[in-house]
């Protein structure tokens, strides 16, 4: 039964840990969003070109770009 329990607190711990990743992320894309004073579709954007340029797929090692450059 204790087994049960663990498994059970780990999972929701892990789901947890990723909302609070997913809340992080879409502030961080918000402030972004501000600063540069564009729309949240364009930070998407800047971040995935970020990725291209680095030759990175965001998606494996949930790296995030060192610096963003507003262009135009």
């Amino acid at each position: 039964m204790a087994g049960v329990l663990e498994q059970l607190i780990r999972q929701q711990n892990r789901v947890v840990h990723r909302d609070l990743k997913a809340m992080e992320l879409e502030a961080a894309k918000e402030i972004l969003a501000e600063v540069f004073r564009v729309p949240l579709s364009e930070v998407d954007e800047m971040i995935r070109c970020r990725f291209e340029v680095e030759g990175v797929d965001p998606k494996e090692k949930g790296l995030w770009p060192q610096e963003f450059c507003l262009e135009g």
